[in-house]
């Protein structure tokens, strides 16, 4: 079978074979180590000299020093332009985030909870049954095993005593 390579693909090859691993080399120094990085610029070098294949043919001696500063000028093009905008951030750990509303309502649960604890046992029962388990004062009575009067005082006195506790802690709302 005949070699049938077109001299751009001639000419890119032996760009390739003679200029690719020290042109590698000098990249990764320019990028900090980045291969990845180094080797889209060494592509994109390849690419550029392909495309101005006509004038490097007229040039005399090693097109090495072209190849270079292009290089250079494709790294500080690079590093330029991911100056000028904002950095990018992967999204993913700010999802996870609770919302401020979330971190406000958990502190506030905790804070009541706190003034809560400085209740006496009756009066904080009192309060569980009728404000949290939404029953009924005469529901809260027969749970408690007291009077629906009784229920209805403690439920007033747990109130003010919460009140207080709770303005000790800050909360005026």
């Amino acid at each position: 079978m005949a070699d049938r390579t077109t001299p751009d693909e001639e000419l890119m090859r032996a760009l390739y074979d003679d200029h690719a691993g020290p042109l590698l080399a000098f990249v990764l120094r320019l990028v900090a180590g980045d291969r990845h990085r180094a080797e889209d610029v060494v592509q994109e070098t390849l690419v550029r000299a392909w495309r101005n294949a006509d004038q490097l043919n007229r040039a005399t001696g090693s097109i090495r020093p072209w190849l270079v500063t292009v290089a250079r000028r494709i790294v500080i093009d690079g590093h330029r332009s991911r100056r000028a905008r904002p950095q990018e951030v992967d999204a993913t750990p700010l999802e996870t985030m609770p919302a401020a509303d979330v971190i406000d309502r958990a502190l506030r649960l905790m804070t009541l909870s706190e003034a809560l604890g400085d209740l006496s046992q009756a009066h904080r029962e009192a309060l569980v049954e009728t404000y949290f388990k939404e029953r009924t004062v005469s529901e809260a009575a027969a749970v408690l095993r007291v009077p629906a009067g009784t229920v209805r005082s403690r439920v007033f006195y747990a109130l003010r005593s919460l009140r207080l506790s709770l303005e000790e802690r800050g909360v005026t709302e």
